[in-house]
């Protein structure tokens, strides 16, 4: 199947997924923040402070484009990196794209009790946090809609994301 990359909203599960299904089909996995927080020596939150968006997104191109894959791979990449450049396409030119799709009061309850702090969201709570989510996917949800492949992320197993793949 060579490279996979997963995308979708931030806290859709794309890499906590993204370890199972490289677990279920003996792959490497990637998670591409990861990736880009190491070579920054910056976490994201601080790379966006320190540089602004527009500085992230072109790094974030870069490492995704220049990173050497081995050859089966299953790659978590950032929620907003489909939407840049030509990343949507330059992914589905190099292996499968699979957009993990929820609904936004579904990304809002994850989001709200997730561990991890993101700062685009600033303590957004509520109704608040679902309309904050509303509007980042109308503006997202076209270039996730390009993936090869489209799952439901509520109904989810490491088996039915196989059989997807297939």
């Amino acid at each position: 199947m060579g490279l996979i990359f997963l995308v979708g909203f931030m806290g859709c599960g794309k890499t906590s997924w993204g370890r199972k299904l490289a677990a279920g089909l003996d792959y490497e996995f990637i998670d591409l923040d990861h990736a880009l927080e190491a070579q920054a020596g910056l976490t994201i939150a601080e790379y966006f402070t320190s540089y602004g968006e527009e500085a992230f997104r072109k790094l974030e191109s870069e490492i995704l484009k220049t990173t050497d894959y081995p050859e089966n791979t299953i790659i978590s990449t950032g929620g907003g990196l489909p939407c840049f450049f030509d990343n949507i396409d330059w992914m589905n030119s190099h292996g499968q794209t699979l957009y993990i799709q929820l609904s936004p009061k579904a990304l809002g309850n994850r989001l709200e009790n997730a561990k991890t702090q993101r700062p685009v969201l600033q303590d957004k709570k509520g109704n608040e946090l679902v309309k904050f989510i509303e509007q980042k996917l109308a503006e997202r949800e076209g270039f996730y809609l390009k993936a090869t492949h489209i799952v439901n992320g509520i109904d989810m197993s490491v088996e039915k994301l196989i059989e997807v793949l297939d």
